[in-house]
C-alpha cells in the first residue's frame, strides 16, 4: 500500500465500511468536521476506494446526488464551487515527483478551498503539518466491497478528528442515528451545529466541546472567567429549561452528553427575524422580540436554575470586572488594528472613565441577561402565540445583570442596521410598558442604563471583530465595524457620557461611514434563511 508521509502525533480512529449506507455514514461525519482552508488527503492503494469516498463527499456537499464528479486522474485537478466552500479534488498518481507540484497551480488555489488530495504520497516533504487522513485498506476475506478506514487528524486538525468519533456515538444511542445530517452556517464561536432529519422528524445537534480556560490575563484569571463565559454546556441546558419554564421558546432538549458536551435539541426552524440582503429588520417581529424580553423583566427570576434533579447552575453576576475587561477589548485589539499604540496612562484612563460610567449600571435592578439576544439567535414561530411566537437561542453565557444590556444587543444588531427612528419608537415602547407595569421603574435612569450598555457592548465587538480578523484570520468581520461604529456614536451622545465620548474622539480611529440604514419590513415579508447558532 502506498503510505501517507509520517507526520509526528495526530490523532486516529477505525471504522469498517461494510455497505453504501456506511460509507454515506462516514460522509456525513467527515462533512461535518470540515472548514474552509482544510487539507483532506487520501491514501491507499488503487482500487481501495478513494474517488468512490471523494465522490460521495463531494456530492453530499452540492447536496445533489447527481453532480458529475469525474475522476481526476487525467486533469489533475477538478474544482467544484459548493455553497458552504469551493472544493479542489486532486490526483497526484500521474506525477512523478514532487518537484512538479508548482506546475498545478496549487500556489493558486482559493485560500477558503477544501481540497481532497489523492495519492499523497507523491507530495512528499510538501504536506502541510494541519490535515486530515483518510486511508483506505481492502479486506478481501470480509468481502470485496468490505473497507477499512483510518482517519487521522495532524496538527492541529487532531482536536477535530477526535470528536468525529465521538459524535458518532453519540447520535448512534439516540433516534436520529440514521438521520441526513447538515451543517449549519457557524458564526464566531467554538460549537457548531447540524440539521439532522429523519423522514418528517427533525432535530439540531450542538457541538461544544469544552471551552479551554486560556492563560491568565488578570489576578491569576483567564479572559473567560472573568468575564462569565460558559465552558461547557451545562449553562444552556439549564437556561433552556428555566426559559421554558417561564413560557418562553428555548428549545426542548432531547438528548445531553454534557461531559462531552453533545446535546439534540429541538429544532425551531430558520425563519427570521430580518428579511433581504443586506437584511434589514421585520418591523412586527422586532417588536414581538421587544415583547418577550418585556415579559421577561416584568417578572422575578431566579438567581439559580435546575440542569438534572439536584443540580442546579447558578448564573454569575454582570459586576464590574467583567464588563471593564470586555469594554478593554478595543484597547487590545480594535486600536492595534488602526496601528494606535496604546499606553499604560490611556489604559488607567479609559478604565477609570468607564468604571465611572458603569457604577450607575451596577445599581440598576438586575434580571437574567440572555447576553447575545439579536437577529441570529431569534427564530420567527408564526404558529405559536404571544411572547412563544419568538424562539431563543445562544444564551448559555447568560448572567444576572441590567435589563436595558438584551434589549440594545437587540436595538443596535452588531450583523444588521437598525435605523435609528425604529430604534427609538422600539425602545419607547418598552419603556412605556415597564413604566405602566412597575411603579418603581424609572424610564431616564433606565435609558442612561441603556446607552452606557450599549456603548460598553459596541466597544466589546469592534474588539472582537478586529480580533476574529487579526488572530483567527476571519476578515468577513470586519465589514460589520461601521455599522457598530455608528451604534457607538448614538450611544456616547447621552449626556453622561460626554467624557468618555471625548475619550473616544481623541484616541479611537473613525472607520469608513456605515452603510445607509435599511427600511424596517413591515408584515410578512418573504424571510431569507437564518443561522441557528
Amino acid at each position: 500500500m502506498a503510505m501517507l508521509p509520517i507526520t509526528s502525533g495526530g490523532s486516529s480512529y477505525n471504522v469498517a465500511l461494510e455497505s453504501e449506507q456506511a460509507i454515506g455514514r462516514l460522509v456525513m461525519d467527515i462533512a461535518a468536521s470540515l472548514d474552509p482552508g482544510d487539507l483532506v488527503t487520501l491514501s491507499g492503494d488503487l482500487g481501495a476506494g478513494k474517488t468512490t469516498f471523494a465522490r460521495a463527499l463531494i456530492r453530499f456537499l452540492a447536496d445533489n446526488p447527481d453532480i458529475p464528479v469525474p475522476s481526476p486522474t487525467f486533469t489533475l485537478m477538478q474544482s467544484y464551487d459548493l455553497p458552504r466552500f469551493p472544493v479542489v479534488h486532486a490526483d497526484l498518481y500521474r506525477l512523478e515527483g514532487s518537484g512538479e507540484l508548482a506546475e498545478l497551480g496549487f500556489d493558486d488555489l482559493p485560500k477558503n478551498a477544501v481540497v481532497l488530495l489523492e495519492w499523497p504520497d507523491r507530495a512528499a516533504g510538501f504536506l502541510p503539518p494541519d490535515r486530515l487522513d483518510i486511508a483506505f485498506t481492502l479486506s478481501p476475506l470480509a468481502g470485496p466491497e468490505h473497507r477499512n478506514v483510518r482517519v487521522t487528524g495532524y496538527g492541529t486538525f487532531a482536536a477535530r478528528a477526535e470528536r468525529i468519533p465521538v459524535i458518532r456515538r453519540f447520535l448512534d444511542a439516540t433516534s436520529f442515528a440514521e438521520a441526513h445530517r447538515r451543517r449549519i452556517q457557524g458564526d464566531a464561536s467554538t460549537r457548531s451545529y447540524e440539521r439532522l432529519t429523519l423522514g418528517t422528524h427533525s432535530a439540531i445537534l450542538m457541538n461544544a466541546p469544552r471551552r479551554p480556560d486560556g492563560p491568565p490575563v488578570r489576578d491569576g484569571k483567564p479572559y473567560s472567567q472573568i468575564a462569565h463565559l460558559a465552558e461547557d454546556v451545562v449553562p444552556f441546558v439549564a437556561m433552556a429549561n428555566g426559559l421554558r419554564q417561564l413560557g418562553f421558546s428555548a428549545p426542548q432538549i432531547y438528548e445531553a452528553e454534557m461531559a462531552d458536551g453533545l446535546l439534540l435539541i429541538e429544532d425551531l426552524g430558520a425563519e427570521p427575524v430580518v428579511t433581504g440582503d443586506p437584511p434589514a429588520p421585520i418591523h412586527e417581529r422586532y417588536a414581538a422580540a421587544v415583547d418577550v424580553l418585556i415579559a421577561l423583566h416584568d417578572q422575578k427570576v431566579p438567581a439559580g436554575v435546575r440542569v438534572a434533579p439536584n443540580v442546579a447552575h447558578r448564573l454569575p453576576a454582570y459586576d464590574m470586572d467583567a464588563q471593564l475587561i470586555e469594554a478593554e477589548l478595543l484597547l487590545d485589539w480594535y486600536l492595534p488594528h488602526h496601528r494606535v499604540a496604546v499606553t499604560e496612562e490611556m489604559r488607567a484612563t479609559y478604565a477609570n472613565l468607564w468604571h465611572e460610567a458603569l457604577q450607575a449600571v451596577m445599581d440598576s435592578k438586575a434580571t437574567w441577561v440572555l447576553r447575545d439576544y439579536h437577529s441570529p439567535n431569534l427564530i420567527w414561530l408564526p404558529e405559536r402565540k404571544g411572547v412563544a411566537q419568538v424562539g431563543l437561542l445562544d444564551f448559555q453565557d447568560a448572567v444576572i445583570g441590567p435589563a436595558a444590556y438584551d434589549l440594545a444587543s437587540l436595538l443596535q444588531d452588531a450583523r444588521v442596521d437598525v435605523p435609528e427612528l425604529l430604534e427609538v419608537e422600539l425602545l419607547g415602547n418598552y419603556v412605556k410598558q415597564r413604566a405602566a407595569g412597575d411603579p418603581e421603574f424609572e424610564p431616564a435612569n433606565f435609558i442612561r442604563v441603556y446607552a452606557t450598555v450599549a456603548a460598553q457592548r459596541a466597544s466589546k465587538i469592534l474588539g472582537i471583530f478586529a480580533r476574529l480578523n487579526r488572530r483567527d484570520g476571519k476578515p468577513q468581520y470586519l465589514r460589520h465595524i461601521p455599522r457598530v461604529w455608528g451604534y457607538l456614536q448614538r450611544s456616547l451622545a447621552h449626556p453622561s457620557l460626554v467624557a468618555l465620548k471625548d475619550w473616544y474622539t481623541e484616541h479611537v480611529p473613525v472607520p469608513q461611514a456605515p452603510p445607509q440604514p435599511a427600511e424596517p419590513v413591515r408584515g410578512g415579508a418573504a424571510p431569507q434563511p437564518a443561522r441557528q447558532d
